[in-house]
C-alpha cells in the first residue's frame, strides 16, 4: 500500500514552519511521515530528508509547500527530483504549484511539461535569491561609503585608557604594565590606542 509523506524545510531553528505543517495536515498527512529539516537548503545533506527517501517507495507520494522548500539549488532541485520520481518511481507535488504535481499526465507530453516547468522554476528561485544577495551587498557597500559602520560595537574604555595612554607614549610605563593598569589585554590595549591614534590624526587632518 503506497504512503504518502509531507517534507518540510525551514532555513534556521529561529524560523517557524507552522505554515508548512498547517498545509501538510490539510493535505491528510500522518504527523509520523512528516519529514522537518531545519536548516539551509544549500544542499541535500539534510538527516530528516534522507530518512525520508530512505523509506520512498514505487508509488509513494511527497507533499511540499513551494518548490524552493526542496532546495535552492537549481542542478540539485533537478537531481532529487529525477531520483523522486525516476529512481524511486515516486510522486511528488508541488503545494503552491499545483501543476507541479507527477500523479497527473504521466504520458510522455505530460510529463514532458512538467520537466519544462520544474526547470524554469528552479532557475527563476536561485536567480531571485542571487539577486537579493546582490542588493544586499550593494546595500551594505552604500552604507559603508556613508559612514555607517557595521559589527560588533566595541566595549567603552576604562576611565584611566586615556591617563595610562599618555604615560605609556611618553615611555614612562611599558606595554605590558599599561594593559595591567587598564584590564585589557595587551593586544586589544595596543589595538585601541592606535585606534585612538589614528582617530586623533583624521581629526585633526579635516581641521587644517
Amino acid at each position: 500500500m503506497s504512503k504518502i509523506y509531507g517534507y518540510v524545510r525551514v532555513s534556521s531553528r529561529d524560523q517557524n514552519e507552522d505554515r508548512q505543517l498547517i498545509a501538510m495536515r490539510e493535505m491528510m498527512v500522518k504527523e509520523k511521515n512528516i519529514f522537518i529539516d531545519k536548516q539551509s537548503g544549500k544542499d541535500f545533506n539534510r538527516p530528516e530528508y534522507k530518512r525520508m527517501i530512505k523509506r520512498l517507495r514505487e508509488n509513494d507520494l511527497i507533499y511540499i509547500k513551494s518548490i524552493d522548500r526542496l532546495g535552492r539549488n537549481y542542478e540539485d532541485i533537478l537531481e532529487q527530483w529525477k531520483i523522486i520520481t525516476k529512481e524511486k518511481r515516486a510522486d511528488i507535488c508541488v503545494l503552491d504549484m499545483p501543476i507541479l504535481d507527477t500523479r497527473r499526465g504521466k504520458d510522455l507530453l505530460g510529463t514532458l511539461i512538467s520537466d519544462i516547468i520544474l526547470s524554469l522554476l528552479s532557475y527563476f528561485s536561485e536567480a531571485e535569491r542571487k539577486n537579493i544577495r546582490q542588493r544586499q551587498a550593494e546595500g551594505i557597500s552604500a552604507a559603508k561609503a556613508k559612514g555607517i559602520k557595521f559589527g560588533r560595537v566595541p566595549k567603552p574604555l576604562p576611565e584611566n585608557f586615556q591617563m595610562v595612554l599618555q604615560k605609556w607614549n611618553r615611555g614612562e610605563i611599558t606595554l605590558d604594565e599599561a594593559a595591567k593598569e587598564t584590564g585589557m589585554v595587551r593586544s586589544t590595549f595596543y589595538y585601541r590606542a592606535r585606534r585612538r591614534e589614528s582617530d586623533y590624526n583624521d581629526g585633526e587632518s579635516s581641521n587644517c
